[in-house]
């Protein structure tokens, strides 16, 4: 009884420690705040930049428009000129099956190498990861004399290449990882029923990893949308080009049309956006399991 009665006694903080700890949340939660809104800034800017005009961004860059004008979308989506919607198709084409390929064999590659012992499997495992490791602008140069050499080069096929082989090391990884936890003894079961190895693969462990293939899958759409080095090398046909190229074509030899610039990328930003605020928890949720159970 006397050891209970100490233990509250100890536990009833003094009139100075509470506003101790009252002002460190206080402070700790205003720098948070502070940071927050520095990330913010930057977008919510852009967003009412774009609602100017080039003579009123020119006379007061950080001011709100007095008279806001979506003129600036107007022209960026119906110029042709700027080649825009016809980018966003490429791009969409381009991810979707770039996507479709980093997860089947980075699902297939990954099954392989955590369940099946062979020689030289640790090996291959290690050359996967060595290509997490790897500078991507390092190899420009070579894949862009291979591409033009084998006649690879400006076709609208011609970056799904690299996108697949950059973005399968990560996937392995962490696919690798998440198998390993999955009990080996759900695949016997399914051997004692008579499945075979490709029922047993697809029907039974592919639903089982669906939350981190879901995870893989929105990371590397962030990645190919964004990407612009291998885009800028090997794609030289305008037809062809991606979203980060077309925002290339707003700026000019001596001025640059900062507002339309800036709707130009809010509006190839939507759909990436909206992506994200969709599916922040599942990236989250997946990484993190991903990571206990690798």
């Amino acid at each position: 009884m006397a050891d209970l009665t100490l233990t509250k006694v100890k536990s009833i903080k003094s009139p100075a420690e509470k506003l101790k700890i009252g002002s460190l949340t206080i402070f700790l939660n205003s720098v948070l705040l502070l940071f927050s809104l520095s990330c913010i800034f930057p977008l919510v800017w852009m967003f009412y930049s774009s609602l100017k005009v080039k003579r009123v961004f020119n006379a007061d860059i950080m001011g709100l428009p007095k008279d806001p004008t979506i003129s600036n979308y107007v022209k960026v989506i119906t110029n042709p000129d700027y080649h825009i919607g016809e980018s966003m198709l490429n791009s969409v084409r381009t991810t979707a099956l770039s996507l479709f390929f980093i997860v089947l064999f980075g699902f297939i590659v990954g099954y392989i190498l955590a369940r099946l012992k062979f020689k030289g499997n640790r090996i291959l495992y290690v050359m996967f990861l060595m290509g997490m490791l790897i500078p991507v602008h390092s190899l420009l140069v070579p894949i862009y004399v291979v591409f033009n050499t084998a006649g690879l080069g400006n076709q609208w096929f011609t970056l799904i290449i690299p996108y697949v082989a950059f973005g399968l090391p990560i996937s392995v990884f962490l696919v690798e990882g998440f198998i390993k936890a999955i009990p080996i003894e759900l695949e016997e079961a399914a051997a004692i029923d008579g499945s075979s190895f490709t029922r047993t693969l697809f029907n039974i462990i592919f639903p089982v990893t669906k939350p981190i293939l879901v995870t893989i899958a929105i990371i590397q759409t962030f990645s190919c949308w964004n990407e612009f080095s291998f885009a800028l090398v090997l794609i030289k046909n305008v037809s062809l080009q991606t979203v980060p190229l077309a925002m290339t074509m707003f700026k000019g030899q001596f001025a640059s049309d900062y507002p339309k610039i800036m709707s130009a990328m809010l509006t190839t930003m939507a759909p990436i956006v909206v992506l994200y605020f969709v599916f922040s928890k599942q990236i989250i949720k997946g990484m993190v399991a991903g990571a206990v159970k690798g």
